[in-house]
């Protein structure tokens, strides 16, 4: 008997309904029915889903229709639209009229609204929770715990977009506000640019800086250097990066940037060794077999001890989505800051859900979340691509916006095209036979474009287009700003 003690129901927990507030309810939608431009106040952010409640739901959407059409909403001209349902005595056209003689003032509209919705953001939390619990317990076996973990987590971030009340017009003062704090961050920062510096003084001179929300993709044929200039780009950023403390005990930013970069192709050990060779000067080939001097060693101990400490985070995952992207940029954000994100390289990624062979369909969703992303994470964001190889059949083989591969969406969602071009990368595999005459024009023409590359701006939605010269050494992969003429020092004869 004592075992079947164990089996007595215990006394049962007091139900818990979920968050709700009727009379918040209530009160909206009188003072809806009272004076229509209450609804002008919760339109924005308040949708019928958000009540808790079914006839407030369907009353709210359709007065929402109604008033869509440029009609009016009142207890008259909504009651045909509505269900005919017996409310424990009161019939819903009686149900409306007494929420419109009960209503006293439109003033708090907009905060009745902001409660509703709030207690909706709650209902949906709760949700989540109890769906992320069950699915712990009750998870198929080729489901791991990751791609449940990363699941809640994009639900969560959804939720917490969902929550925002931001939008729609501001005064003109504020934006100016923003404008003079815009001006004065730029004042700061290295060279006085409105974004983040490339470290490359020319290409910032023509786009002053990477500017936050942009999505900028780089593109070019293979071995142009697109993996290099993304490279060298994030190191310099992550190596000018200067930070100050709030007064909440957050650290902001204040030059250069903290650095994600997604390297769906390299691992993070290549990575880092492509970085060695680019600050040391050494060659990643001599670095990866050893072989190298005392003196190139104590180079490269001095670049490893300068590099260690940067503010640069690689995620080495290949194969991943859209979506699992955009998780692990939230979380790199939210856990180490975020100010710059590379994705190496664009047609490595898949769209979250699978278009069969329409690889356009699917690259749309990819740069339609990558350009959400930048403006959600408010990060610049540099996506590689791949150009297609009509390229090769041009004698100019310079690329153009109608090169984009998969293209459409990549130029559409874009705020920044840029392409790498290097002009030594085609000639050198054209050499004419020694000793020939073609072959004397050839070496002209190769000392004319050694180590040069061209980084053509195809599109920038607040600057100009145009073309920048820099410096490309190939043996370190770094490019860097090209001297010019002008302030070279004077050759001795």
């Amino acid at each position: 008997m004592a075992n079947l003690a164990r089996l007595d129901p215990q006394p049962a927990e007091p139900l818990r309904l979920a968050p709700h507030n009727l009379e918040a309810e209530q009160a909206l939608l009188g003072a809806i029915l009272v004076n229509n431009e209450a609804f002008d106040r919760v339109s924005d952010f308040l949708r019928p889903e958000h009540f808790f409640e079914a006839l407030h739901a369907r009353i709210f959407e359709v007065m929402t229709k109604l008033l869509r059409a440029g009609k009016v909403a009142t207890p008259i001209t909504i009651k045909t639209y509505l269900p005919d349902l017996d409310l424990g005595g009161v019939t819903v056209p009686q149900y409306i009229v007494r929420l419109a003689t009960s209503a006293t003032t439109i003033i708090n509209a907009a905060e009745y609204g902001r409660t509703i919705h709030d207690l909706a953001l709650r209902r949906n939390l709760i949700t989540i929770g109890e769906e992320m619990v069950n699915r712990a317990f009750d998870a198929p076996v080729e489901e791991t715990p990751r791609a449940q973990i990363e699941d809640a987590e994009r639900r969560l971030y959804g939720l917490a977009e969902a929550g925002r009340f931001e939008g729609g017009f501001q005064n003109f003062s504020s934006a100016l506000q923003q404008a003079i704090h815009m001006a004065g961050e730029a004042y700061r920062r290295d060279g006085g640019l409105s974004g983040t510096a490339t470290g490359l003084r020319d290409l910032d001179n023509k786009m002053g800086g990477l500017q936050r929300s942009d999505l900028i993709i780089v593109a070019g044929r293979p071995g142009m250097g697109k993996s290099s200039i993304a490279t060298n780009i994030a190191y310099n950023i992550a190596k000018a990066w200067r930070g100050e403390r709030q007064e909440d005990g957050t650290i902001k930013t204040v030059n250069g940037g903290i650095v994600g970069i997604f390297n769906l192709e390299m691992s993070a050990e290549q990575l880092a060794t492509r970085i060695l060779a680019e600050q040391s000067g050494i060659p990643s080939f001599k670095i990866r077999r050893g072989d190298i001097t005392q003196e190139e060693f104590g180079r490269l101990h001095e670049a490893v001890a300068a590099m260690q400490s940067l503010p640069l985070h690689i995620d080495q995952t290949g194969g991943l989505s859209i979506a699992q992207l955009a998780t692990r940029a939230r979380r790199l954000k939210r856990q180490h800051g975020l100010d710059f994100l590379v994705v190496d390289y664009l047609q490595l990624l898949s769209g979250a859900s699978k278009k069969g062979d329409n690889r356009v369909q699917e690259l749309t969703e990819i740069t339609t979340g990558l350009k959400a992303l930048a403006k959600e994470l408010d990060v610049p964001i540099m996506a590689l691509s791949q150009l297609s190889r009509q390229v090769e059949s041009r004698d100019d083989k310079r690329p153009q916006l109608s090169d984009l591969r998969e293209s459409g969406s990549i130029e559409q969602d874009a705020d920044v095209v840029l392409f790498i071009y290097r002009e030594e990368y085609y000639l050198q595999n054209r050499e004419p036979k020694p000793g020939t005459e073609e072959h004397l024009k050839w070496q002209a023409e190769m000392d004319r474009v050694h180590g040069k590359a061209e980084v053509i701006i195809g599109k920038q939605r607040h600057g100009p287009t145009g073309t920048v010269q820099l410096q490309f050494e190939a043996n370190i992969t770094k490019f860097s700003d090209l001297a010019k003429e002008d302030y070279l020092p004077e050759r001795l004869e």
